[in-house]
């Protein structure tokens, strides 16, 4: 399997001292050159007077936009423990690397997180807290998701080759990379979607769906069996928690459940099958 994640929007830095980002030790030597392209670019936009414009950010999140000005020397820490948020806490990859053994091959080895900045990422791979989005148009690379496309297909293909792809990333990333679902390195794309049921009706949800994602993630990671390699296969695995608490609602403190898990076909020739995780 090749688990994908979106890199979370607020990141934690790692504690001064760390030793700095090395990009030749970095997963996919392959992306070195790309990541040096985007990473000077992120410094020389972060330090400009419109900075806040051209990276779609506030002026709240000047800190962060500055220290883009410098991260070749900023103190780096695994993207595990630097990406949090919501998602993150649920899959707990720190503890999957942390407990050896199986759980943390498969986190270094089925899991990546795709970037603005970094391409893809193992979650073992060492890098410093920063601020970019892959919408964003960044001066003196372009629309970063088409950007990045010619660098992360190579790499990405070769890996879900043959494989299932479970894919729970944002539209935003997605445009990144997308793998191909026909030909010689066609691999079962499997795009992962959140619903909740409430007084018999589905509705799509935002906080929820990111940890339930993440609870899946982490599932994967530290079951017994074996991997799956099919879309039937992460159907099957991911229905093993049906009739589990998966977590509990924002506000209300009231626990929810999985209730169900559905794979749908394609929609399209070139897109994903859906696995439908209903939560209640």
């Amino acid at each position: 399997m090749l688990v994908l994640l979106p890199p979370s929007e607020g990141k934690t830095p790692a504690p001064d001292g760390a030793a700095p980002v090395d990009l030749a030790a970095l997963t996919s030597p392959a992306l070195t050159a790309h990541r040096d392209v985007v990473l000077d670019a992120l410094a020389a936009a972060s330090a400009r007077p419109d900075a806040h414009d051209v990276l779609g950010t506030t002026p709240g999140l000047a800190d962060e936009v500055r220290r883009n000005t410098s991260l070749r020397t900023a103190p780096a820490g695994s993207a595990a423990d630097v990406y949090t948020g919501v998602l993150y806490g649920a899959a707990d990859l720190t503890g999957a690397l942390a407990s050896g053994g199986e759980a943390a091959r498969r986190a270094r080895e089925d899991v990546r997180v795709v970037s603005a900045l970094w391409g893809a990422l193992s979650p073992a791979d060492r890098v410093p807290a920063y601020r970019l989005s892959m919408a964003v148009d960044l001066p003196g690379v372009g629309k970063l998701a088409t950007a990045w496309r010619p660098h992360l297909a190579p790499v990405l293909d070769a890996r879900a080759a043959g494989d299932v792809v479970v894919d729970c990333r944002s539209a935003t990333y997605v445009g990144a990379w997308k793998p191909a679902v026909s030909g010689p390195r066609s691999a079962d794309w499997v795009a992962v979607r959140v619903v909740r049921e409430h007084a018999g009706k589905r509705t799509v949800v935002s906080h929820n769906a990111k940890h339930t994602r993440g609870v899946l993630a982490g599932h994967l990671l530290r079951r017994a069996a074996a991997s799956p390699s099919s879309a039937a296969e992460l159907l099957d695995a991911a229905s093993e928690l049906v009739g589990t608490v998966i977590g509990t609602e924002v506000g209300s403190g009231l626990s929810y459940r999985l209730l169900e898990t559905t794979l749908h076909d394609a929609t399209t020739r070139s897109g994903p099958r859906t696995l439908e995780l209903v939560i209640g």
